[in-house]
């Protein structure tokens, strides 16, 4: 060995034992690993009545966008308040997977018609990514499956291992590059008014529609036309955040379901107005199908083994998962709360 080897091999043994030796590559965190495969978001506008607010209705916001966690105002606060386009995320782990929880939040999910359709204040629609851990940084996007009302649509992108289960594949789930990183991403679409989202094309825009990238700024849409509009991620796991405001009764009716009432004109010139008609990710329930309420998001690996034949071993230990604190409650409602039709 030579001179200048053995000395090296010294210091670098000298710095490892007092804890200064250069650190082994790090993992990426979760908020990296969130906005990596974060979607690029088609959000069709209608400025259509009064009630679209001049299309400003059909904008994502924060669902404190007003300042305040009274979700029983949002509806009459929907024309006055912040809409710096804000969206949620969730991050929960197993050895196998990680399992990437999306939530876009409108004020108003709101009609233009008199005929047999309600609105609601409050509108929570979101979509689950599966990224299978194969040693890489980001790992390798499997499958996602959407919430459009109270209907999972579930989809993979080309060339995924993972096909049909006990539910059928509903689509190809496309990829697009951004401008604003360098990361092929999702593409999802929201439809206007009701805001159901599914896999881009299956929803549009049609006309006027805004086209939301995924970021770490919250950029406020120009128009109702704007195709590009940076949208800020949240963790819903943050402190103070969402998911610590589950038991807060001024935002929540009752566990996963936001609070809202008829005031501010909601219903008017409709075939009404529900309340309490939204819910947030461990809410949300496709009552057709084997998963519970909730379990998109706090139990995604009994979900994509229902939803998907996999070739590989699914792992359904929780090395993270935070949601699973309330699973008993979320049993316990799946068997007795009303269903609610977001």
């Amino acid at each position: 060995m030579r001179g200048r080897s053995r000395i090296a091999l010294i210091v670098a043994g000298v710095l490892a034992g007092v804890g200064l030796a250069a650190p082994a590559h790090a993992a990426v965190s979760r908020e990296q690993l969130a906005l990596r495969w974060a979607p690029i978001h088609y959000q069709d506008v209608d400025a259509t009545g009064d009630h679209a607010l001049g299309g400003k209705s059909d904008y994502i916001a924060a669902y404190d966008f007003d300042g305040d966690l009274n979700g029983r105002n949002n509806w009459d606060r929907a024309g006055s308040g912040s809409l710096a386009a804000t969206a949620y995320y969730s991050v929960v782990e197993t050895g196998s997977h990680w399992y990437i929880t999306y939530f876009f939040f409108h004020p108003r999910d709101w009609v233009d018609h008199p005929f047999f359709e309600n609105e609601h204040e409050n509108d929570g629609e979101g979509l689950l990514l599966s990224i299978e851990r194969d040693g890489t940084d980001y790992g390798v996007l499997r499958s996602a499956v959407t919430v459009a009302h109270s209907d999972f649509y579930s989809y993979t992108p080309s060339g995924s291992t993972w096909t049909s289960g006990r539910e059928s594949v509903d689509g190809t789930l496309q990829l697009q590059s951004s401008p604003h990183d360098s990361f092929q991403h999702p593409v999802t679409a929201q439809e206007a008014k009701g805001h159901g989202l599914k896999a881009y094309p299956q929803y549009n825009i049609n006309g006027d529609g805004i086209v939301y990238y995924p970021s770490t700024v919250a950029e406020t849409p120009s128009t109702g036309d704007d195709r590009d509009v940076q949208y800020k991620l949240v963790d819903i796991f943050a402190g103070g955040g969402l998911w610590a405001q589950r038991n807060n009764a001024n935002l929540f009716a009752s566990l996963g379901t936001f609070a809202g009432d008829t005031s501010g004109g909601c219903g008017q010139g409709t075939y009404g107005c529900g309340t309490n008609s939204a819910n947030a990710p461990w809410g949300w329930d496709d009552g057709n199908d084997v998963p519970g309420r909730g379990e998109l998001a706090s139990d995604p690996a009994k979900l994509v083994t229902e939803y998907f034949t996999i070739p590989v071993a699914v792992s359904r230990t929780y090395s993270y998962n935070p949601y699973r604190t309330e699973a008993k409650e979320l049993a316990r409602l799946d068997k007795v709360a009303p269903r609610v039709e977001d």
